[in-house]
């Protein structure tokens, strides 16, 4: 399993595809937080990474799916998957080494946007900020990316084109974090059945978390996302 871990680390960042895809996240988190009027944090007039965390959520859906759908579709595409087999590799170890590997990669895109923690404490005029919501929201935004994460593997596993890949991955996010959501606002939910529709909603669990209290239920939600996902693409693989 680690192995191939390794493996994909190293085939992500021994070119520019990697650099690039971390590099793009903190500008373009940079230009909407500190640049474009309408979404600087300085005009908000408050201390806090409210505005980061509502807009990262919409990068990662498409940076993790970027990241992801080369993961299996190339396997299937050069023939290298047929080699996988005659290792003594479970499904589970081929599918929980290259998710590990996006988990990685998706620390390393998260890591530096600390920074933006002690620049919003340093134009604090008192000084001080919400620091547990914001290491709630830094929970929350890397268990949604977790989650894109499981998906975008998941998808990959189906087709051996990745920009195929990548376009199925993205509409799949979209669906899950926003898509229950949406349903839950149509008239024929309006009452107390709208709460439960937005509930199986990533979105719903996301915002929870995001206010700096850990919910258990929160945790085994994303928790059983992941796991579905997972199964999901340990059972294609097989088939093949």
């Amino acid at each position: 399993m680690f192995s191939i871990c390794k493996k994909e680390l190293g085939q992500f960042f021994s070119n520019l595809t990697g650099y690039i895809a971390i590099v793009l996240f903190l500008l373009i988190n940079g230009v909407f937080l500190f640049m474009l009027q309408d979404s600087s944090i300085f005009e908000y007039g408050y201390a806090t990474l409210d505005k980061f965390f509502e807009l990262a959520p919409w990068i990662l859906m498409f940076l993790v799916p970027a990241i992801s759908m080369r993961s299996l579709s190339d396997e299937f595409r050069t023939g290298t998957f047929e080699i996988l087999q005659t290792k003594p590799l479970t499904g589970w170890q081929i599918v929980l080494g290259k998710y590990l590997s996006i988990l990685v990669i998706l620390i390393f895109v998260i890591v530096p946007t600390l920074i933006y923690i002690y620049t919003i404490k340093s134009l604090s005029a008192s000084g001080g900020i919400d620091s547990g919501g914001i290491a709630g929201s830094y929970l929350g935004l890397f268990l949604l990316g977790t989650v894109f994460a499981a998906i975008s593997l998941c998808c990959s596993s189906f087709t051996n084109n990745a920009v195929v890949a990548f376009l199925v991955s993205a509409f799949a996010c979209l669906v899950v974090y926003f898509g229950c959501n949406a349903i839950s606002k149509l008239p024929v939910f309006s009452g107390s059945a709208d709460y439960y529709v937005e509930m199986l909603g990533i979105d719903f669990h996301y915002r929870s978390i995001s206010r700096g209290v850990l919910d258990s239920r929160d945790v085994i939600y994303f928790l059983s996302v992941i796991y579905l996902f997972l199964v999901i693409t340990v059972q294609k693989l097989q088939k093949r």
